[in-house]
């Protein structure tokens, strides 16, 4: 059968890329590539994917047919930076893609351009910004960014918009006064609170006009008391936070692998080097303390030290990450497992990942830019725990601990697309 009658998907969706760098340009690029069949939107799963069905004998159903998604044809990319190059220049220094690749669609990339963007040094030390808003306040600020939202949805005949933070890492933050109601926050804007950050700005400009808002860095954004409140009160579907793209992807798939066989972990040494802009910031060590908690997280959720002590009661878990500018975007990440097994005798297990940062991320903006946007259309508003699955630090209301085991957290995604299909026999 097909699917019950879903919301429309007529009219443009625009899609807004606060920090237009290497991996926004990729993601963009991308899009331009597969809608005119140049090159294969490879790890995408709303492009790719299938709902596996329920019972033997079943088929699995396309999300493409199962869902109402937007078409690659129906987005129009914009975005904010401080820096004033367009896509194609952006995409030219970061190395990422083939001169091929983006001589075939120069113009598009060059008509995007990015806004203005918001900077506060203070939250990314590394960088300094040239193509900047200048206010009076941090309200004023918003008023700003909520302008550019507008406009641009106007000048791209857009019906509707959503935004994914593409920015570098800020630096680590834990929630202050001025997050703490919705109230206290735009007190916090009006008296330029300096705990209210740079993305947080773009966050609640954005969930303000109603643009459905992913964070893809581990900083504190969207994942405060004040943005997550205003968020249930507009009716917007908010996600976060960090993308689950190298390093960490391949932890959330041996980690649970390790679980269910009943082998003992005693440590997980984890490196990465890496050259691009984020690697530049992440050199910073409070920035790298944002990266840090995010990627620790993972594997005190999916062993837990008291549910077997004797297995992983001890387990020591090391995170490192080293700025070098030679490696570019094609980060290099090197893990060394040292497990246990029948009468506790070690073995290791030795990961080297040579990967592409964002040719990883690219399809995982794309994805929670397409199910944000159904997820809204939907009725979801809030926290939307069922995206966990593209993030290192996964989002949940009322304090529950999040689920970091990637085969958990698929499932999750799926039971929640089948309620989004509306279909009775998937």
């Amino acid at each position: 059968m097909k699917p019950a009658q879903a919301p429309s998907t007529h009219g443009r969706l625009g899609v807004l890329l606060p920090g237009l760098g290497a991996v926004a340009t990729t993601t963009i690029a991308g899009v331009m590539l597969a809608r005119r069949g140049l090159a294969p939107p490879v790890g995408s799963l709303t492009q790719l994917g299938a709902l596996p069905p329920l019972r033997e004998g079943g088929r699995a159903l396309p999300l493409r047919d199962a869902l109402p998604l937007a078409s690659l044809d129906q987005l129009a990319f914009g975005g904010w930076d401080i820096f004033p190059d367009d896509a194609f220049e952006v995409a030219t220094h970061a190395e990422v893609l083939t001169e091929k690749h983006l001589a075939a669609i120069e113009p598009e990339l060059r008509a995007v351009r990015p806004m203005p963007g918001v900077f506060y040094p203070e939250f990314v030390r590394r960088l300094h910004g040239t193509h900047v808003k200048r206010a009076t306040s941090k309200a004023e600020m918003v008023e700003q960014v909520r302008d550019d939202i507008r406009r641009f949805k106007r000048e791209q005949q857009c019906d509707r918009a959503v935004a994914v933070w593409c920015g570098s890492t800020e630096v680590f933050r834990t929630p202050g006064e001025a997050h703490r109601t919705v109230a206290s926050f735009e007190d916090g804007l009006r008296r330029n609170a300096p705990e209210i950050s740079n993305s947080q700005i773009y966050a609640w400009a954005c969930v303000q006009e109603g643009v459905a808002y992913a964070n893809g860095s581990p900083g504190l954004t969207v994942d405060c008391p004040a943005l997550e409140a205003l968020a249930r009160d507009r009716g917007v579907a908010i996600a976060g936070k960090d993308f689950k793209t190298g390093q960490t992807l391949l932890k959330t798939v041996i980690a649970p692998g390790l679980k269910a066989r009943f082998l003992g972990v005693r440590g997980w040494y984890s490196t990465n080097i890496l050259g691009n802009r984020d690697g530049e910031v992440l050199d910073d060590p409070e920035s790298f303390k944002s990266k840090e908690v995010s990627k620790l997280g993972v594997l005190e959720s999916i062993l837990p030290r008291d549910e077997h002590p004797e297995l992983w009661g001890n387990l020591s878990h090391k995170v490192r990450i080293d700025y070098y500018p030679p490696r570019g975007d094609q980060k290099e990440g090197w893990d060394n497992i040292d497990i246990f097994g029948w009468l506790g005798y070690p073995m290791q297990i030795k990961v080297n990942f040579l990967c592409r940062d964002s040719i990883l991320a690219a399809p995982v903006v794309l994805d929670l830019a397409l199910l944000l946007d159904v997820a809204q259309r939907a009725g979801l508003a809030g926290v939307q725990e069922w995206m966990g699955f593209f993030f290192k630090s996964p989002m949940t209301r009322h304090g529950a601990a999040p689920l970091h085991d990637l085969f958990e957290q698929q499932t999750r995604l799926y039971d929640t697309l089948r309620r989004l299909a509306r279909t009775t026999e998937v």
